[in-house]
């Protein structure tokens, strides 16, 4: 998983940041991304698109890439910002701000199929956290970052489940916004087809 890795440190490149971000098809909460700088010839056993690895996993793999980063930024975006700009342009400064956070200045970009808003040189990826090692950190490191935030949000909002489905739109999630309406950390701009079920269900009592 270092082809695009191996390729920019051969031409000199040495500061490569992976970036992703996760939470971009959520109801609820942040979108987050991260970015990875790996110092070059590096090895992370097990590493890989945090989608394919279990939450159990994810943690254990996290300390490895800490310990091993040259630098790690993470950047969020909230649902209200979601809703002003739309989910593509959040998960992009969401990006940015992440790449900010790095505290060294990378000299090239892997980005998950993505641009990111910075006036560096960058490569993008399609399923680019499953070909590039610094992407996929990235990956595991904004999902067990949201993962985390889930459970802080489930405990300001325990009647929506956050903490299980991660504020994705699952039936259980489905059936608690029809029942209770959003909360203050749910997009808005996600929420037509639910709200609807919601109206008509209230029209009927």
């Amino acid at each position: 998983m270092l082809t695009y890795e191996n390729e920019l440190w051969a031409q000199g490149v040495a500061a490569v940041a992976g970036v992703d971000e996760v939470g971009r098809g959520c109801l609820f909460g942040d979108v987050v991304a991260a970015a990875v700088v790996l110092p070059r010839g590096c090895r992370l056993d097990g590493v890989d698109d945090s989608k394919k690895l279990s939450e159990k996993q994810r943690e254990a793999l996290l300390p490895a890439i800490e310990s091993q980063a040259i630098a790690i930024g993470v950047g969020r975006v909230d649902a209200e910002t979601i809703d002003r700009i739309n989910i593509r342009q959040a998960s992009r400064l969401a990006m940015k701000r992440a790449v900010e956070a790095l505290g060294t200045a990378p000299e090239h970009l892997l980005v998950d199929a993505e641009s990111v808003d910075l006036p560096i040189p960058q490569t993008a990826i399609i399923h680019g956290d499953a070909l590039s090692l610094s992407i996929a950190a990235a990956s595991i490191v904004a999902k067990v970052t949201r993962d985390r935030l889930c459970l802080e949000w489930d405990a300001m909002y325990p009647e929506y489940g956050i903490a299980a489905h991660k504020g994705y739109a699952t039936k259980f999630h489905r059936e608690r916004l029809i029942e209770f309406g959003p909360s203050p950390l749910h997009r808005q701009s996600f929420l037509g087809k639910v709200m609807a079920e919601r109206l008509t269900q209230l029209e009927l009592f």
